[in-house]
Protein backbone atom coordinates (compact mmCIF):
# COMPACT_ATOMS: atom_id res chain seq x y z
CA UNK A 1 0.00 0.00 0.00
CA UNK A 2 0.88 3.31 -0.40
CA UNK A 3 2.77 5.43 2.81
CA UNK A 4 0.51 7.66 4.06
CA UNK A 5 -2.83 6.88 1.95
CA UNK A 6 -5.73 6.85 4.19
CA UNK A 7 -9.37 6.05 2.88
CA UNK A 8 -12.88 7.93 4.53
CA UNK A 9 -15.85 6.02 4.86
CA UNK A 10 -18.93 8.30 4.87
CA UNK A 11 -21.61 6.47 6.20
CA UNK A 12 -20.88 3.59 9.26
CA UNK A 13 -24.23 1.09 8.76
CA UNK A 14 -23.76 -2.69 8.11
CA UNK A 15 -21.90 -2.28 5.15
CA UNK A 16 -19.41 0.98 6.28
CA UNK A 17 -17.99 -1.49 8.99
CA UNK A 18 -17.68 -4.17 7.21
CA UNK A 19 -15.74 -2.34 4.62
CA UNK A 20 -13.74 -0.11 7.64
CA UNK A 21 -12.91 -3.43 9.36
CA UNK A 22 -11.67 -5.46 6.25
CA UNK A 23 -9.77 -2.36 5.33
CA UNK A 24 -7.76 -1.79 8.54
CA UNK A 25 -7.58 -5.26 8.96
CA UNK A 26 -5.63 -5.30 5.37
CA UNK A 27 -3.22 -1.97 7.20
CA UNK A 28 -4.90 0.71 5.44
CA UNK A 29 -5.69 3.92 7.30
CA UNK A 30 -9.61 4.49 7.94
CA UNK A 31 -11.59 7.67 8.43
CA UNK A 32 -14.99 7.45 8.89
CA UNK A 33 -18.23 9.12 10.73
CA UNK A 34 -21.95 9.06 10.54
CA UNK A 35 -24.59 10.83 11.93
CA UNK A 36 -23.38 13.15 15.40
CA UNK A 37 -25.56 11.12 17.39
CA UNK A 38 -23.92 7.58 16.52
CA UNK A 39 -20.06 9.30 17.10
CA UNK A 40 -19.96 7.83 20.61
CA UNK A 41 -21.02 4.67 20.14
CA UNK A 42 -18.64 4.29 17.24
CA UNK A 43 -15.76 5.45 19.10
CA UNK A 44 -16.61 2.75 21.78
CA UNK A 45 -17.41 0.18 18.79
CA UNK A 46 -14.21 0.90 17.24
CA UNK A 47 -11.87 1.32 20.28
CA UNK A 48 -9.64 -1.66 19.54
CA UNK A 49 -8.38 -0.63 16.32
CA UNK A 50 -6.02 2.02 16.16
CA UNK A 51 -6.16 2.44 12.20
CA UNK A 52 -9.59 3.07 12.32
CA UNK A 53 -10.34 6.52 13.51
CA UNK A 54 -14.26 7.85 13.87
CA UNK A 55 -14.35 11.42 13.03
CA UNK A 56 -17.18 14.17 14.06
CA UNK A 57 -18.46 14.71 10.38
CA UNK A 58 -18.19 14.11 7.11
CA UNK A 59 -16.39 17.48 6.10
CA UNK A 60 -13.47 16.47 7.78
CA UNK A 61 -13.46 12.83 6.85
CA UNK A 62 -13.16 14.51 2.93
CA UNK A 63 -10.90 16.84 3.81
CA UNK A 64 -8.17 14.49 4.95
CA UNK A 65 -9.03 11.27 2.89
CA UNK A 66 -7.66 9.81 -0.50
CA UNK A 67 -10.39 7.85 -1.34
CA UNK A 68 -13.54 8.21 0.03
CA UNK A 69 -16.70 5.94 -0.21
CA UNK A 70 -20.23 7.47 0.13
CA UNK A 71 -22.03 4.19 2.54
CA UNK A 72 -25.27 6.03 3.05
CA UNK A 73 -28.93 5.18 1.67
CA UNK A 74 -29.53 5.60 -2.03
CA UNK A 75 -32.28 8.18 -1.09
CA UNK A 76 -30.09 10.18 0.67
CA UNK A 77 -26.92 10.13 -1.43
CA UNK A 78 -27.97 13.25 -2.83
CA UNK A 79 -28.11 15.51 0.34
CA UNK A 80 -24.99 14.04 1.83
CA UNK A 81 -22.99 14.65 -1.21
CA UNK A 82 -23.97 18.26 -1.21
CA UNK A 83 -23.28 18.61 2.12
CA UNK A 84 -19.67 17.42 2.32
CA UNK A 85 -18.78 16.95 -1.33
CA UNK A 86 -17.42 20.43 -1.78
CA UNK A 87 -15.12 19.57 1.46
CA UNK A 88 -13.11 16.70 -0.54
CA UNK A 89 -9.22 16.64 -0.39
CA UNK A 90 -7.83 18.34 -3.63
CA UNK A 91 -7.32 15.96 -6.02
CA UNK A 92 -8.90 13.04 -4.30
CA UNK A 93 -11.18 9.67 -5.33
CA UNK A 94 -14.88 9.50 -4.51
CA UNK A 95 -16.99 6.60 -4.73
CA UNK A 96 -20.50 4.72 -3.09
CA UNK A 97 -21.70 1.99 -1.89
CA UNK A 98 -24.91 2.46 -3.09
CA UNK A 99 -27.34 -0.23 -4.28
CA UNK A 100 -28.67 2.16 -7.54
CA UNK A 101 -25.83 4.16 -8.99
CA UNK A 102 -27.88 6.71 -11.31
CA UNK A 103 -28.86 9.06 -8.30
CA UNK A 104 -25.25 8.46 -6.85
CA UNK A 105 -23.27 9.30 -10.15
CA UNK A 106 -25.91 12.36 -10.34
CA UNK A 107 -24.62 13.77 -6.97
CA UNK A 108 -21.20 13.23 -7.23
CA UNK A 109 -21.66 15.26 -10.91
CA UNK A 110 -23.38 17.97 -8.45
CA UNK A 111 -21.79 18.60 -6.35
CA UNK A 112 -17.97 17.17 -6.38
CA UNK A 113 -14.97 19.54 -7.41
CA UNK A 114 -13.60 19.08 -10.61
CA UNK A 115 -10.40 18.16 -9.74
CA UNK A 116 -11.77 14.90 -7.76
CA UNK A 117 -11.97 11.42 -9.34
CA UNK A 118 -15.01 9.25 -9.37
CA UNK A 119 -14.09 5.57 -9.12
CA UNK A 120 -17.31 3.90 -7.45
CA UNK A 121 -18.34 0.45 -6.49
CA UNK A 122 -20.60 -2.15 -4.99
CA UNK A 123 -20.47 -5.53 -3.37
CA UNK A 124 -22.66 -7.57 -4.42
CA UNK A 125 -23.73 -9.44 -1.23
CA UNK A 126 -25.23 -8.58 2.54
CA UNK A 127 -22.41 -7.35 5.37
CA UNK A 128 -23.20 -10.62 7.11
CA UNK A 129 -21.19 -12.26 3.80
CA UNK A 130 -17.58 -13.42 3.79
CA UNK A 131 -16.98 -11.29 0.49
CA UNK A 132 -14.39 -13.62 -1.10
CA UNK A 133 -15.66 -14.81 -3.97
CA UNK A 134 -18.54 -12.56 -4.27
CA UNK A 135 -18.78 -10.27 -7.12
CA UNK A 136 -17.58 -6.74 -6.44
CA UNK A 137 -18.68 -4.35 -9.17
CA UNK A 138 -15.94 -1.12 -9.53
CA UNK A 139 -16.96 1.69 -11.81
CA UNK A 140 -14.06 3.78 -13.55
CA UNK A 141 -16.84 6.70 -13.85
CA UNK A 142 -14.28 9.78 -14.06
CA UNK A 143 -10.57 8.77 -13.39
CA UNK A 144 -7.21 7.66 -14.54
CA UNK A 145 -6.03 4.49 -14.92
CA UNK A 146 -3.86 5.19 -11.93
CA UNK A 147 -6.40 6.45 -10.06
CA UNK A 148 -8.78 3.34 -11.02
CA UNK A 149 -5.67 1.13 -9.78
CA UNK A 150 -5.18 2.49 -6.44
CA UNK A 151 -8.94 2.24 -6.14
CA UNK A 152 -8.76 -1.65 -6.97
CA UNK A 153 -5.84 -1.85 -5.13
CA UNK A 154 -7.26 -0.58 -2.37
CA UNK A 155 -10.15 -3.09 -2.58
CA UNK A 156 -8.11 -5.93 -3.13
CA UNK A 157 -7.91 -7.11 0.12
CA UNK A 158 -11.81 -8.35 0.18
CA UNK A 159 -10.45 -10.97 -1.89
CA UNK A 160 -14.04 -10.25 -4.30
CA UNK A 161 -14.13 -11.49 -8.04
CA UNK A 162 -14.12 -7.85 -9.33
CA UNK A 163 -16.68 -6.71 -12.43
CA UNK A 164 -16.23 -4.14 -14.40
CA UNK A 165 -19.00 -2.48 -15.46
CA UNK A 166 -20.64 1.66 -16.43
CA UNK A 167 -23.23 2.65 -13.94
CA UNK A 168 -25.40 2.02 -16.30
CA UNK A 169 -25.14 -1.71 -16.78
CA UNK A 170 -24.93 -1.84 -12.99
CA UNK A 171 -28.68 -0.30 -12.66
CA UNK A 172 -30.03 -2.88 -15.20
CA UNK A 173 -28.02 -6.03 -14.33
CA UNK A 174 -29.11 -5.56 -10.22
CA UNK A 175 -32.58 -4.60 -11.35
CA UNK A 176 -32.46 -8.17 -13.00
CA UNK A 177 -30.67 -9.91 -10.95
CA UNK A 178 -32.50 -8.02 -7.65
CA UNK A 179 -35.36 -6.67 -7.78
CA UNK A 180 -37.44 -9.33 -8.28
CA UNK A 181 -36.46 -11.47 -6.28
CA UNK A 182 -36.79 -8.94 -3.40
CA UNK A 183 -40.32 -8.77 -4.30
CA UNK A 184 -41.10 -12.17 -4.28
CA UNK A 185 -39.60 -13.00 -0.98
CA UNK A 186 -41.16 -9.65 0.63
CA UNK A 187 -44.59 -10.66 -0.48
CA UNK A 188 -44.15 -14.07 1.16
CA UNK A 189 -43.76 -12.95 3.92
CA UNK A 190 -46.78 -10.16 3.88
CA UNK A 191 -48.68 -13.48 2.74
CA UNK A 192 -47.82 -15.41 5.87
CA UNK A 193 -48.20 -12.35 8.04
CA UNK A 194 -51.55 -11.47 6.87
CA UNK A 195 -52.90 -15.71 7.14
CA UNK A 196 -51.18 -15.36 10.39
CA UNK A 197 -48.65 -18.25 10.12
CA UNK A 198 -45.44 -19.07 10.99
CA UNK A 199 -44.58 -20.95 7.54
CA UNK A 200 -41.91 -23.61 9.95
CA UNK A 201 -44.83 -24.78 11.88
CA UNK A 202 -46.90 -25.97 9.29
CA UNK A 203 -45.83 -28.98 7.33
CA UNK A 204 -46.68 -28.29 3.96
CA UNK A 205 -43.78 -25.49 4.29
CA UNK A 206 -41.25 -27.35 5.18
CA UNK A 207 -38.45 -29.29 3.09
CA UNK A 208 -36.61 -28.85 -0.25
CA UNK A 209 -37.92 -25.93 -2.32
CA UNK A 210 -39.93 -24.55 0.51
CA UNK A 211 -36.90 -24.53 2.53
CA UNK A 212 -35.08 -21.46 0.77
CA UNK A 213 -38.36 -20.04 0.05
CA UNK A 214 -38.32 -19.47 3.94
CA UNK A 215 -34.66 -19.06 4.92
CA UNK A 216 -34.55 -16.40 2.41
CA UNK A 217 -37.43 -14.46 3.16
CA UNK A 218 -36.27 -13.95 6.74
CA UNK A 219 -33.24 -12.93 5.86
CA UNK A 220 -34.56 -10.16 3.86
CA UNK A 221 -36.91 -9.23 6.89
CA UNK A 222 -34.08 -9.23 9.64
CA UNK A 223 -31.98 -6.68 7.23
CA UNK A 224 -32.54 -2.83 6.99
CA UNK A 225 -35.59 -1.81 5.03
CA UNK A 226 -33.40 0.55 2.79
CA UNK A 227 -31.48 -2.00 1.42
CA UNK A 228 -34.14 -2.88 -0.93
CA UNK A 229 -36.10 0.06 -0.65
CA UNK A 230 -33.67 2.25 -2.92
CA UNK A 231 -33.05 -0.05 -5.36
CA UNK A 232 -36.68 -0.62 -6.15
CA UNK A 233 -37.77 2.53 -6.11
CA UNK A 234 -34.78 4.58 -7.64
CA UNK A 235 -33.93 1.97 -10.26
CA UNK A 236 -36.29 3.01 -13.00
CA UNK A 237 -35.46 -0.90 -14.54
CA UNK A 238 -36.49 -2.00 -10.86
CA UNK A 239 -39.96 -0.12 -10.78
CA UNK A 240 -40.76 -1.99 -14.38
CA UNK A 241 -39.98 -5.67 -13.21
CA UNK A 242 -41.28 -5.32 -10.25
CA UNK A 243 -44.56 -4.16 -12.12
CA UNK A 244 -44.27 -7.44 -14.49
CA UNK A 245 -44.21 -9.43 -11.26
CA UNK A 246 -47.18 -8.39 -9.91
CA UNK A 247 -48.66 -8.58 -12.96
CA UNK A 248 -47.25 -12.37 -13.52
CA UNK A 249 -48.77 -13.19 -9.91
CA UNK A 250 -52.19 -12.33 -10.61
CA UNK A 251 -52.78 -13.32 -14.36
CA UNK A 252 -51.72 -16.82 -13.39
CA UNK A 253 -53.28 -17.31 -10.33
CA UNK A 254 -56.40 -15.98 -12.34
CA UNK A 255 -55.88 -18.75 -14.97
CA UNK A 256 -55.51 -21.21 -11.65
CA UNK A 257 -58.64 -20.03 -9.99
CA UNK A 258 -60.90 -20.69 -13.61
CA UNK A 259 -59.85 -23.78 -13.94
CA UNK A 260 -57.77 -23.73 -17.11
CA UNK A 261 -55.06 -26.06 -17.08
CA UNK A 262 -54.49 -26.27 -20.91
CA UNK A 263 -53.91 -22.37 -21.03
CA UNK A 264 -51.68 -22.83 -17.84
CA UNK A 265 -49.75 -25.42 -18.96
CA UNK A 266 -48.88 -23.24 -22.10
CA UNK A 267 -48.24 -20.54 -20.24
CA UNK A 268 -45.83 -22.31 -18.06
CA UNK A 269 -44.21 -24.75 -20.77
CA UNK A 270 -43.55 -21.31 -23.18
CA UNK A 271 -42.05 -19.63 -20.01
CA UNK A 272 -39.70 -22.60 -19.48
CA UNK A 273 -38.87 -22.16 -23.06
CA UNK A 274 -37.76 -18.98 -23.44
CA UNK A 275 -35.66 -19.37 -19.84
CA UNK A 276 -33.97 -22.69 -19.18
CA UNK A 277 -31.85 -24.20 -21.63
CA UNK A 278 -32.71 -28.09 -22.62
CA UNK A 279 -29.90 -29.26 -21.33
CA UNK A 280 -30.40 -27.84 -17.92
CA UNK A 281 -31.23 -30.29 -15.81
CA UNK A 282 -27.88 -32.06 -16.13
CA UNK A 283 -26.57 -29.12 -14.16
CA UNK A 284 -28.91 -28.13 -11.51
CA UNK A 285 -27.47 -25.18 -8.92
CA UNK A 286 -29.53 -27.31 -6.44
CA UNK A 287 -30.41 -31.24 -5.47
CA UNK A 288 -32.50 -32.98 -2.96
CA UNK A 289 -29.33 -33.39 -0.25
CA UNK A 290 -28.75 -30.04 -0.76
CA UNK A 291 -32.88 -28.52 -0.27
CA UNK A 292 -33.26 -30.79 2.68
CA UNK A 293 -30.82 -29.81 4.51
CA UNK A 294 -31.49 -26.46 5.96
CA UNK A 295 -34.97 -26.92 7.48
CA UNK A 296 -36.45 -24.95 10.53
CA UNK A 297 -38.89 -27.34 11.42
CA UNK A 298 -39.13 -31.12 11.09
CA UNK A 299 -39.03 -32.57 7.96
CA UNK A 300 -42.52 -34.29 7.13
CA UNK A 301 -42.61 -38.05 6.14
CA UNK A 302 -43.68 -37.48 2.79
CA UNK A 303 -43.50 -33.79 0.98
CA UNK A 304 -47.04 -32.17 0.73
CA UNK A 305 -47.40 -30.66 -2.88
CA UNK A 306 -47.81 -26.79 -3.56
CA UNK A 307 -48.36 -25.03 -6.91
CA UNK A 308 -45.24 -22.68 -6.05
CA UNK A 309 -47.04 -19.41 -7.73
CA UNK A 310 -44.40 -17.84 -6.94
CA UNK A 311 -41.96 -19.24 -8.71
CA UNK A 312 -44.23 -20.22 -11.73
CA UNK A 313 -44.64 -15.91 -11.69
CA UNK A 314 -41.06 -15.58 -10.91
CA UNK A 315 -40.03 -17.35 -14.46
CA UNK A 316 -43.27 -16.16 -16.59
CA UNK A 317 -41.91 -12.43 -15.21
CA UNK A 318 -38.57 -13.42 -16.90
CA UNK A 319 -40.26 -14.46 -19.89
CA UNK A 320 -42.37 -11.07 -20.28
CA UNK A 321 -39.29 -9.00 -19.72
CA UNK A 322 -36.88 -10.95 -22.26
CA UNK A 323 -34.25 -11.88 -19.17
CA UNK A 324 -32.43 -14.61 -19.24
CA UNK A 325 -30.96 -14.84 -15.42
CA UNK A 326 -28.11 -17.15 -16.34
CA UNK A 327 -26.34 -13.82 -18.62
CA UNK A 328 -25.72 -12.24 -14.89
CA UNK A 329 -24.38 -15.02 -13.03
CA UNK A 330 -20.95 -12.51 -13.01
CA UNK A 331 -22.82 -10.15 -11.47
CA UNK A 332 -25.50 -12.54 -8.69
CA UNK A 333 -26.10 -12.10 -5.51
CA UNK A 334 -26.25 -15.23 -2.88
CA UNK A 335 -29.92 -14.88 -2.90
CA UNK A 336 -30.67 -14.47 -6.44
CA UNK A 337 -28.44 -17.96 -6.43
CA UNK A 338 -30.98 -19.23 -4.50
CA UNK A 339 -34.00 -17.92 -6.10
CA UNK A 340 -32.39 -19.01 -9.58
CA UNK A 341 -31.47 -22.60 -8.41
CA UNK A 342 -34.98 -23.91 -6.96
CA UNK A 343 -36.96 -22.20 -9.88
CA UNK A 344 -34.54 -24.42 -12.05
CA UNK A 345 -34.99 -27.06 -9.95
CA UNK A 346 -38.91 -26.85 -10.53
CA UNK A 347 -38.98 -26.14 -14.33
CA UNK A 348 -36.20 -28.30 -15.35
CA UNK A 349 -37.81 -31.45 -13.70
CA UNK A 350 -40.69 -32.58 -16.14
CA UNK A 351 -42.84 -34.35 -13.23
CA UNK A 352 -42.62 -31.84 -10.72
CA UNK A 353 -43.75 -29.36 -13.01
CA UNK A 354 -46.42 -31.48 -13.86
CA UNK A 355 -47.35 -32.08 -10.64
CA UNK A 356 -47.39 -28.35 -9.72
CA UNK A 357 -49.80 -27.65 -12.86
CA UNK A 358 -52.51 -30.20 -11.43
CA UNK A 359 -51.79 -29.08 -7.88
CA UNK A 360 -52.57 -25.47 -9.29
CA UNK A 361 -56.16 -26.70 -10.36
CA UNK A 362 -57.29 -29.53 -8.59
CA UNK A 363 -56.10 -28.72 -5.13
CA UNK A 364 -57.45 -25.56 -3.00
CA UNK A 365 -55.11 -26.01 -0.13
CA UNK A 366 -52.75 -23.03 -0.91
CA UNK A 367 -55.93 -21.03 -2.27
CA UNK A 368 -55.90 -18.84 0.90
CA UNK A 369 -52.08 -18.18 0.54
CA UNK A 370 -51.87 -17.66 -2.87
CA UNK A 371 -54.67 -14.94 -2.85
CA UNK A 372 -52.54 -12.82 -0.09
CA UNK A 373 -49.48 -13.60 -1.88
CA UNK A 374 -51.24 -12.38 -4.80
CA UNK A 375 -52.73 -9.18 -3.18
CA UNK A 376 -48.72 -8.82 -1.30
CA UNK A 377 -47.07 -8.59 -4.47
CA UNK A 378 -49.18 -5.66 -5.82
CA UNK A 379 -49.58 -4.20 -2.86
CA UNK A 380 -45.46 -3.84 -2.90
CA UNK A 381 -45.43 -3.00 -6.69
CA UNK A 382 -47.77 0.16 -5.65
CA UNK A 383 -45.53 0.87 -2.76
CA UNK A 384 -42.36 1.08 -5.28
CA UNK A 385 -44.33 2.54 -8.37
CA UNK A 386 -45.94 5.81 -6.06
CA UNK A 387 -42.01 5.98 -4.86
CA UNK A 388 -43.35 6.28 -1.86
CA UNK A 389 -39.99 5.33 0.73
CA UNK A 390 -42.39 5.89 3.78
CA UNK A 391 -45.04 3.39 2.94
CA UNK A 392 -42.03 0.60 1.93
CA UNK A 393 -40.71 1.06 5.19
CA UNK A 394 -43.72 1.02 6.95
CA UNK A 395 -45.14 -2.36 5.58
CA UNK A 396 -41.50 -4.05 5.97
CA UNK A 397 -41.09 -2.88 9.35
CA UNK A 398 -44.60 -4.23 10.34
CA UNK A 399 -43.79 -7.71 8.97
CA UNK A 400 -40.24 -7.84 10.19
CA UNK A 401 -41.69 -6.93 13.84
CA UNK A 402 -43.95 -10.32 13.60
CA UNK A 403 -40.99 -12.68 11.64
CA UNK A 404 -38.42 -11.14 14.36
CA UNK A 405 -37.82 -14.46 17.07
CA UNK A 406 -37.11 -16.35 14.34
CA UNK A 407 -34.30 -14.07 12.58
CA UNK A 408 -31.79 -15.62 14.68
CA UNK A 409 -32.29 -19.26 13.57
CA UNK A 410 -33.04 -18.61 10.51
CA UNK A 411 -29.93 -16.08 9.85
CA UNK A 412 -27.73 -19.08 11.01
CA UNK A 413 -29.17 -21.64 8.92
CA UNK A 414 -29.77 -19.22 5.99
CA UNK A 415 -25.58 -18.29 6.19
CA UNK A 416 -24.76 -21.84 6.39
CA UNK A 417 -27.30 -22.52 3.14
CA UNK A 418 -25.09 -19.81 0.94
CA UNK A 419 -21.90 -20.94 1.73
CA UNK A 420 -22.98 -24.75 0.23
CA UNK A 421 -25.05 -22.75 -2.87
CA UNK A 422 -22.26 -21.11 -3.53
CA UNK A 423 -19.84 -23.94 -3.30
CA UNK A 424 -22.60 -25.57 -5.90
CA UNK A 425 -22.41 -23.28 -7.94
CA UNK A 426 -19.14 -21.90 -8.60
CA UNK A 427 -17.93 -21.58 -12.16
CA UNK A 428 -21.34 -21.08 -13.15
Amino acid sequence: MEDGKSIGIIGMGDMGKMYARRLSDAGWKVNACDLPDKLDSLVDEFRDRPKVEIMPNGHLVSRCSDYIIYSVEAKNIDCVVRTYGPSTKLGAIVGGQTSCKAPEIAAFEKHLPSDVSIVSCHSLHGPGVDPKGQPLVLIKYRASDAAFNFVENILSCLGSKHVYLTHEQHDRITADTQAVTHAAFLSMGAAWMANAQFPWETPRYIGGIENVKMNVTLRIYSNKWHVYAGLAILNPSAQKQIKQYAESVTELFKVMLAGHREELRERIHAARKAVFREDRAKELLLRDEVLDRFSLGELPEKRLKNNHLSLLAMVDCWWKLGIVPYDHMICSTPLFRMWLGITEYLFCNDELLEEVIDTAIDDNTFRADDLEFTFAARDWSSRVSLGSFNGYRDKFEEIQRYFAPRFPEATRLGNEMIKTILEKTKGV
